[in-house]
Protein backbone atom coordinates (compact mmCIF):
# COMPACT_ATOMS: atom_id res chain seq x y z
CA UNK A 1 0.00 0.00 0.00
CA UNK A 2 1.07 3.81 -0.75
CA UNK A 3 -0.05 6.21 0.77
CA UNK A 4 -0.20 9.18 -1.33
CA UNK A 5 -1.54 12.41 0.14
CA UNK A 6 -3.16 13.28 3.76
CA UNK A 7 -5.48 15.99 4.09
CA UNK A 8 -7.16 17.42 7.68
CA UNK A 9 -10.74 18.17 7.19
CA UNK A 10 -13.40 19.55 9.62
CA UNK A 11 -15.75 17.85 12.00
CA UNK A 12 -12.57 15.11 12.90
CA UNK A 13 -12.37 13.96 9.60
CA UNK A 14 -9.40 13.21 7.65
CA UNK A 15 -8.85 12.36 3.43
CA UNK A 16 -5.75 10.10 3.10
CA UNK A 17 -5.70 9.37 -1.38
CA UNK A 18 -3.97 5.88 -0.88
CA UNK A 19 -2.94 3.30 -4.07
CA UNK A 20 -3.25 -0.58 -3.13
CA UNK A 21 -0.51 -2.31 -4.55
CA UNK A 22 -1.88 -6.03 -3.90
CA UNK A 23 -4.81 -8.32 -3.09
CA UNK A 24 -3.38 -8.16 0.63
CA UNK A 25 -4.20 -4.20 0.00
CA UNK A 26 -7.99 -4.72 -0.83
CA UNK A 27 -8.42 -6.87 1.15
CA UNK A 28 -7.39 -4.67 4.37
CA UNK A 29 -9.64 -1.52 3.02
CA UNK A 30 -12.30 -3.70 3.25
CA UNK A 31 -12.22 -3.68 6.73
CA UNK A 32 -10.91 0.54 7.01
CA UNK A 33 -14.38 1.61 4.32
CA UNK A 34 -17.61 1.39 6.22
CA UNK A 35 -21.05 2.92 5.25
CA UNK A 36 -20.67 6.85 5.99
CA UNK A 37 -17.66 7.09 4.10
CA UNK A 38 -16.42 9.19 1.53
CA UNK A 39 -14.93 7.08 -1.37
CA UNK A 40 -13.82 8.94 -4.50
CA UNK A 41 -12.20 7.54 -7.54
CA UNK A 42 -11.91 7.03 -11.43
CA UNK A 43 -14.42 5.14 -13.03
CA UNK A 44 -16.70 4.97 -15.99
CA UNK A 45 -20.03 4.70 -15.72
CA UNK A 46 -23.05 4.00 -18.45
CA UNK A 47 -25.07 6.93 -19.56
CA UNK A 48 -28.22 7.10 -20.85
CA UNK A 49 -29.04 9.40 -23.96
CA UNK A 50 -32.27 11.50 -23.87
CA UNK A 51 -31.33 13.22 -27.19
CA UNK A 52 -34.43 13.23 -29.29
CA UNK A 53 -32.27 13.29 -32.35
CA UNK A 54 -30.39 10.12 -31.37
CA UNK A 55 -31.14 6.84 -31.09
CA UNK A 56 -30.70 4.89 -27.48
CA UNK A 57 -28.08 2.82 -27.97
CA UNK A 58 -29.09 1.53 -24.08
CA UNK A 59 -26.37 4.02 -23.13
CA UNK A 60 -22.64 4.61 -23.58
CA UNK A 61 -19.95 4.20 -21.24
CA UNK A 62 -18.53 7.44 -20.27
CA UNK A 63 -14.97 7.89 -17.95
CA UNK A 64 -15.32 9.78 -14.67
CA UNK A 65 -14.17 10.98 -11.18
CA UNK A 66 -16.83 9.93 -8.73
CA UNK A 67 -17.44 10.18 -4.89
CA UNK A 68 -19.29 7.74 -3.14
CA UNK A 69 -21.14 7.99 0.06
CA UNK A 70 -20.16 4.81 0.90
CA UNK A 71 -22.92 1.85 1.20
CA UNK A 72 -21.16 -1.20 0.78
CA UNK A 73 -18.04 -2.80 0.77
CA UNK A 74 -17.38 -6.26 -1.08
CA UNK A 75 -13.46 -8.26 -0.62
CA UNK A 76 -14.16 -10.22 -4.22
CA UNK A 77 -11.40 -12.38 -3.62
CA UNK A 78 -11.58 -14.42 -7.09
CA UNK A 79 -12.08 -11.41 -8.83
CA UNK A 80 -9.01 -9.66 -7.85
CA UNK A 81 -10.95 -6.57 -6.88
CA UNK A 82 -12.88 -4.60 -4.17
CA UNK A 83 -16.31 -3.60 -5.12
CA UNK A 84 -17.01 -0.09 -3.06
CA UNK A 85 -21.04 0.56 -3.25
CA UNK A 86 -22.99 3.93 -2.83
CA UNK A 87 -24.61 7.05 -3.59
CA UNK A 88 -22.62 9.30 -6.17
CA UNK A 89 -22.43 12.71 -3.55
CA UNK A 90 -19.77 14.84 -5.78
CA UNK A 91 -19.01 13.99 -9.76
CA UNK A 92 -17.36 15.14 -12.94
CA UNK A 93 -21.49 15.11 -14.20
CA UNK A 94 -24.03 16.67 -12.22
CA UNK A 95 -26.62 14.93 -13.88
CA UNK A 96 -25.23 12.00 -12.13
CA UNK A 97 -25.74 13.25 -8.14
CA UNK A 98 -27.69 11.09 -6.21
CA UNK A 99 -27.48 7.66 -8.33
CA UNK A 100 -26.46 4.83 -7.64
CA UNK A 101 -22.83 3.15 -8.48
CA UNK A 102 -19.92 0.80 -7.82
CA UNK A 103 -16.17 1.66 -7.60
CA UNK A 104 -14.49 -1.66 -8.94
CA UNK A 105 -10.90 -1.08 -7.19
CA UNK A 106 -7.91 -2.91 -8.13
CA UNK A 107 -4.58 -3.07 -7.27
CA UNK A 108 -2.56 0.24 -8.60
CA UNK A 109 -5.79 2.49 -8.35
CA UNK A 110 -5.55 5.73 -6.86
CA UNK A 111 -8.26 6.13 -4.32
CA UNK A 112 -9.30 8.78 -1.86
CA UNK A 113 -11.13 8.00 1.62
CA UNK A 114 -12.89 10.79 3.29
CA UNK A 115 -13.80 9.91 7.04
CA UNK A 116 -13.13 9.91 10.45
CA UNK A 117 -10.40 7.65 11.22
CA UNK A 118 -10.46 5.39 14.13
CA UNK A 119 -6.83 4.03 15.51
CA UNK A 120 -7.36 0.77 14.88
CA UNK A 121 -7.82 1.93 11.22
CA UNK A 122 -5.22 3.90 10.57
CA UNK A 123 -2.63 1.50 12.56
CA UNK A 124 -4.31 -1.35 9.55
CA UNK A 125 -3.51 1.46 7.05
CA UNK A 126 0.31 1.28 8.28
CA UNK A 127 0.86 -2.44 8.68
CA UNK A 128 -0.37 -2.59 4.65
CA UNK A 129 2.45 0.24 4.00
CA UNK A 130 4.96 -1.85 6.19
CA UNK A 131 3.58 -5.23 4.43
CA UNK A 132 4.96 -3.87 1.23
CA UNK A 133 8.47 -4.29 2.69
CA UNK A 134 8.11 -7.80 4.09
CA UNK A 135 9.41 -10.81 1.42
CA UNK A 136 6.98 -13.65 -0.30
CA UNK A 137 6.79 -16.22 1.07
CA UNK A 138 5.61 -20.31 0.22
CA UNK A 139 5.14 -22.97 2.52
CA UNK A 140 5.82 -26.07 0.32
CA UNK A 141 4.68 -29.24 2.60
CA UNK A 142 6.06 -33.14 1.04
CA UNK A 143 5.27 -36.29 2.03
CA UNK A 144 5.34 -39.95 0.25
CA UNK A 145 2.86 -39.60 -2.74
CA UNK A 146 1.88 -35.76 -1.87
CA UNK A 147 3.22 -31.91 -2.14
CA UNK A 148 1.13 -29.10 -1.38
CA UNK A 149 2.08 -25.60 -2.21
CA UNK A 150 0.86 -22.37 0.27
CA UNK A 151 1.40 -18.85 -0.63
CA UNK A 152 1.19 -16.80 2.75
CA UNK A 153 -1.00 -13.34 2.63
CA UNK A 154 -2.29 -10.63 4.94
CA UNK A 155 -5.86 -11.98 4.79
CA UNK A 156 -4.62 -16.07 5.30
CA UNK A 157 -3.06 -19.10 3.89
CA UNK A 158 -4.32 -19.60 -0.16
CA UNK A 159 -3.59 -23.27 -1.47
CA UNK A 160 -1.88 -22.73 -4.75
CA UNK A 161 -1.58 -26.29 -5.95
CA UNK A 162 -2.25 -30.27 -4.26
CA UNK A 163 -0.10 -32.25 -6.25
CA UNK A 164 -0.70 -36.20 -5.79
CA UNK A 165 2.03 -38.67 -7.81
CA UNK A 166 1.82 -41.83 -6.30
CA UNK A 167 5.62 -43.47 -5.35
CA UNK A 168 6.97 -45.96 -4.23
CA UNK A 169 5.91 -50.06 -4.96
CA UNK A 170 2.31 -50.91 -6.59
CA UNK A 171 0.78 -50.69 -9.76
CA UNK A 172 0.53 -47.31 -10.04
CA UNK A 173 3.57 -45.73 -8.39
CA UNK A 174 5.73 -43.22 -10.32
CA UNK A 175 8.94 -42.44 -9.90
CA UNK A 176 9.16 -40.02 -6.86
CA UNK A 177 11.16 -37.76 -9.74
CA UNK A 178 7.59 -36.84 -11.32
CA UNK A 179 6.50 -35.37 -7.86
CA UNK A 180 9.94 -33.31 -6.77
CA UNK A 181 9.59 -32.12 -11.07
CA UNK A 182 6.06 -30.91 -10.21
CA UNK A 183 6.74 -29.14 -7.15
CA UNK A 184 9.51 -27.29 -8.33
CA UNK A 185 7.53 -25.86 -11.28
CA UNK A 186 5.22 -24.21 -9.19
CA UNK A 187 7.84 -23.31 -7.06
CA UNK A 188 9.90 -21.68 -9.66
CA UNK A 189 6.17 -19.88 -10.85
CA UNK A 190 5.37 -18.43 -7.97
CA UNK A 191 8.47 -16.67 -7.97
CA UNK A 192 8.51 -16.12 -4.14
CA UNK A 193 11.56 -14.70 -2.30
CA UNK A 194 11.36 -17.18 0.83
CA UNK A 195 10.26 -21.07 -0.03
CA UNK A 196 9.55 -22.97 3.76
CA UNK A 197 10.03 -26.96 3.21
CA UNK A 198 8.45 -29.22 5.54
CA UNK A 199 6.82 -32.30 6.11
CA UNK A 200 7.36 -35.83 8.15
CA UNK A 201 10.53 -37.91 7.47
CA UNK A 202 13.13 -37.67 4.65
CA UNK A 203 10.93 -36.52 1.78
CA UNK A 204 11.66 -33.25 2.09
CA UNK A 205 14.89 -33.47 2.08
CA UNK A 206 14.84 -35.65 -1.07
CA UNK A 207 12.73 -32.74 -2.43
CA UNK A 208 15.42 -30.22 -1.56
CA UNK A 209 18.21 -32.40 -3.12
CA UNK A 210 16.24 -32.31 -6.27
CA UNK A 211 15.76 -29.14 -5.83
CA UNK A 212 19.23 -27.91 -5.86
CA UNK A 213 20.15 -30.52 -8.70
CA UNK A 214 17.10 -28.95 -10.75
CA UNK A 215 16.32 -25.58 -9.81
CA UNK A 216 19.61 -23.74 -7.98
CA UNK A 217 17.96 -20.65 -7.79
CA UNK A 218 14.86 -21.89 -6.07
CA UNK A 219 16.67 -24.18 -3.71
CA UNK A 220 18.99 -21.19 -2.38
CA UNK A 221 15.50 -19.69 -1.12
CA UNK A 222 14.38 -22.61 1.04
CA UNK A 223 14.10 -23.37 4.71
CA UNK A 224 12.97 -26.53 6.18
CA UNK A 225 11.47 -27.34 8.72
CA UNK A 226 9.89 -30.82 10.38
CA UNK A 227 6.07 -30.92 10.45
CA UNK A 228 4.29 -34.14 11.80
CA UNK A 229 1.82 -33.92 7.90
CA UNK A 230 2.05 -32.34 5.21
CA UNK A 231 -1.41 -30.01 3.63
CA UNK A 232 -3.21 -27.92 5.94
CA UNK A 233 -1.82 -29.21 9.80
CA UNK A 234 1.63 -29.16 7.98
CA UNK A 235 1.47 -25.30 7.53
CA UNK A 236 -0.37 -24.38 10.76
CA UNK A 237 2.44 -26.41 12.34
CA UNK A 238 4.65 -24.08 10.34
CA UNK A 239 3.35 -21.35 11.23
CA UNK A 240 2.57 -22.21 14.96
CA UNK A 241 6.37 -22.69 15.37
CA UNK A 242 7.31 -19.11 14.05
CA UNK A 243 9.31 -20.46 10.82
CA UNK A 244 7.69 -17.78 8.82
CA UNK A 245 8.87 -14.90 11.17
CA UNK A 246 12.35 -16.34 10.36
CA UNK A 247 11.97 -14.23 7.13
CA UNK A 248 8.76 -12.12 7.30
CA UNK A 249 8.86 -10.07 10.38
CA UNK A 250 5.67 -9.92 12.56
CA UNK A 251 3.30 -12.08 9.96
CA UNK A 252 -0.86 -11.39 10.88
CA UNK A 253 -1.27 -15.07 10.84
CA UNK A 254 1.83 -16.49 12.87
CA UNK A 255 1.13 -13.38 15.43
CA UNK A 256 -2.74 -14.75 15.47
CA UNK A 257 -2.13 -18.41 15.71
CA UNK A 258 0.41 -17.33 19.01
CA UNK A 259 -2.72 -15.19 20.83
CA UNK A 260 -5.24 -17.83 20.42
CA UNK A 261 -3.17 -20.58 21.81
CA UNK A 262 -2.46 -18.94 24.20
CA UNK A 263 -6.28 -17.68 24.96
CA UNK A 264 -7.10 -20.60 24.66
CA UNK A 265 -4.75 -22.35 26.87
CA UNK A 266 -5.67 -19.86 29.76
CA UNK A 267 -9.47 -20.37 28.99
CA UNK A 268 -8.85 -24.59 29.81
CA UNK A 269 -7.26 -23.54 32.51
CA UNK A 270 -9.33 -21.20 33.84
CA UNK A 271 -6.79 -18.50 34.12
CA UNK A 272 -6.42 -14.95 33.27
CA UNK A 273 -8.54 -15.00 29.92
CA UNK A 274 -12.17 -13.22 29.02
CA UNK A 275 -14.07 -13.78 26.38
CA UNK A 276 -17.42 -12.42 25.05
CA UNK A 277 -18.37 -8.98 24.88
CA UNK A 278 -19.89 -8.66 28.73
CA UNK A 279 -17.15 -9.72 29.89
CA UNK A 280 -14.71 -8.80 27.63
CA UNK A 281 -15.80 -4.94 28.22
CA UNK A 282 -16.00 -5.24 31.84
CA UNK A 283 -12.90 -6.45 32.04
CA UNK A 284 -11.29 -3.43 29.84
CA UNK A 285 -13.42 -1.05 32.30
CA UNK A 286 -11.11 -2.15 35.22
CA UNK A 287 -7.89 -1.80 32.90
CA UNK A 288 -7.48 -5.23 33.32
CA UNK A 289 -7.22 -6.13 29.60
CA UNK A 290 -3.29 -6.78 28.26
CA UNK A 291 -4.46 -7.59 24.81
CA UNK A 292 -8.03 -7.55 22.87
CA UNK A 293 -8.26 -9.66 20.47
CA UNK A 294 -11.54 -8.78 18.03
CA UNK A 295 -12.85 -10.30 14.92
CA UNK A 296 -12.56 -7.89 11.66
CA UNK A 297 -15.64 -9.14 10.24
CA UNK A 298 -17.64 -8.38 13.67
CA UNK A 299 -16.23 -5.22 14.38
CA UNK A 300 -16.63 -3.97 10.73
CA UNK A 301 -20.60 -5.24 11.76
CA UNK A 302 -20.75 -3.82 14.76
CA UNK A 303 -19.53 -0.38 13.88
CA UNK A 304 -22.43 -0.53 10.66
CA UNK A 305 -25.35 -1.26 13.57
CA UNK A 306 -25.58 -4.37 12.58
CA UNK A 307 -24.86 -6.21 15.39
CA UNK A 308 -26.14 -7.30 18.94
CA UNK A 309 -23.26 -5.85 20.66
CA UNK A 310 -24.68 -3.71 23.88
CA UNK A 311 -21.83 -1.98 23.88
CA UNK A 312 -19.90 0.59 21.18
CA UNK A 313 -16.56 -1.34 19.46
CA UNK A 314 -15.18 1.78 19.53
CA UNK A 315 -15.14 2.65 22.90
CA UNK A 316 -13.78 -0.46 23.77
CA UNK A 317 -11.19 -0.12 21.99
CA UNK A 318 -10.43 3.09 23.09
CA UNK A 319 -10.80 1.78 26.32
CA UNK A 320 -8.79 -0.99 26.08
CA UNK A 321 -5.75 1.93 24.55
CA UNK A 322 -6.31 3.97 27.18
CA UNK A 323 -5.59 2.03 29.77
CA UNK A 324 -2.48 0.66 28.33
CA UNK A 325 -3.99 -2.23 26.71
CA UNK A 326 -2.72 -3.36 23.02
CA UNK A 327 -5.42 -4.42 20.21
CA UNK A 328 -5.06 -7.27 17.45
CA UNK A 329 -7.61 -7.29 14.78
CA UNK A 330 -8.45 -10.97 13.23
CA UNK A 331 -8.63 -11.62 10.03
CA UNK A 332 -11.71 -14.00 9.26
CA UNK A 333 -10.05 -15.77 6.77
CA UNK A 334 -7.63 -17.98 8.69
CA UNK A 335 -8.25 -20.65 11.23
CA UNK A 336 -7.31 -18.22 14.17
CA UNK A 337 -9.90 -15.57 13.42
CA UNK A 338 -12.44 -18.76 13.13
CA UNK A 339 -11.27 -19.70 16.93
CA UNK A 340 -12.03 -16.24 17.68
CA UNK A 341 -15.42 -16.21 16.00
CA UNK A 342 -16.88 -19.21 17.76
CA UNK A 343 -16.31 -17.51 21.12
CA UNK A 344 -18.46 -14.32 20.41
CA UNK A 345 -15.41 -12.72 17.44
CA UNK A 346 -14.20 -10.61 21.32
CA UNK A 347 -11.89 -11.90 23.50
CA UNK A 348 -8.65 -10.79 25.93
CA UNK A 349 -5.22 -12.11 27.43
CA UNK A 350 -6.15 -10.23 31.18
CA UNK A 351 -3.32 -9.02 33.15
CA UNK A 352 -4.65 -10.43 36.27
CA UNK A 353 -8.00 -12.58 36.67
CA UNK A 354 -11.44 -10.80 37.52
CA UNK A 355 -12.72 -12.11 40.57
Amino acid sequence: MRIVDRHRRDGGRERITVVPESLDDLWHLTYVLEPGDRVGGDTTRRIQRNDDQMRDTGGEREHMWVELAVDDVEFAKFANRLRVGGEIADCSREDQLGLHHTLNVEERTELEIEKVWQTDQLERLQEAVEAAENPEVVIATVEEGEAYVHTVEQYGVEERAAITKPTGKGEYARPREELFAELADVLARTDAEAVILAGPGFTKQDALDYLQEEVPEVAETVTVVDTSAAGGRGVHEVLKRGAVDEVQTETRISTEADLIDELMERIAEGAKAAYGIDEVMEAAEFGAVDELLILDSRLREERAGEGDWDVDANDLIETVEQKGGEVTVFSGEFDPGRQLGNLGGVAALLRYRLQ
